[in-house]
């Protein structure tokens, strides 16, 4: 079980890491260029192109790292990790940001002001990004990787590493809001 976790865990960083990263050096020109559809912002001031530029590149630079570590971590611990290529590294990472950026998409269209929670959605958007990214790229990759078990524990984790991961940018001061 605990090594269940592990892998799924050790699958999913480079797609955990970039939104994390873009909080902390992001900033810079709005994707949407300031631009409104029926009123309401495209995506809003947090969807940077720095932001997404760097979270993507954390994620996929984070993925070759893993590479260089799973042997250490294998023989200590005699779990089976997955390796990256530079392309399953660039797929999970551009994947979850585009995953969270198509969330902010659905947010604004829905009403939801930048900041505001919409429960599932801001816990699972860059998921779906990163998987479906990562499925279309890397096909072979994904099926062996991230099996049913896998992907249940990714769903059911996630948020919960989550709401952790805002609450401790909240308190240090990087979000506005815990959530």
């Amino acid at each position: 079980m605990l090594e269940a976790v592990a892998r799924a865990v050790w699958a999913m960083l480079p797609a955990y890491v970039p939104n994390n990263a873009a909080v902390l050096f992001g900033g810079g020109r709005p994707i949407d260029g300031g631009r409104v559809w029926n009123g309401k912002r495209l995506l809003g001031d947090g969807k940077t192109w720095r932001g997404t530029a760097v979270g993507t590149l954390a994620g996929a630079l984070l993925s070759l790292l893993l590479n260089r570590v799973a042997g250490r971590v294998e023989g200590r611990t005699g779990w089976s990790l997955p390796r990256f290529s530079l392309r399953t590294g660039v797929a999970l990472a551009l994947g979850a940001m585009l995953g969270d950026i198509a969330g902010s998409f659905y947010k604004r269209r829905t009403g939801l002001d930048r900041g505001q929670m919409a429960v599932g959605l801001d816990q699972l958007d860059f998921v779906a990004g990163a998987l479906g990214l990562a499925r279309l790229l890397a096909p072979r990759w994904f099926d062996r990787t991230f099996t049913r078990p896998t992907i249940a524990v990714v769903l059911l984790l996630t948020p919960l590493l989550h709401v952790a991961t805002n609450v401790v940018a909240y308190l240090w001061g990087l979000k506005d809001e815990p959530y």
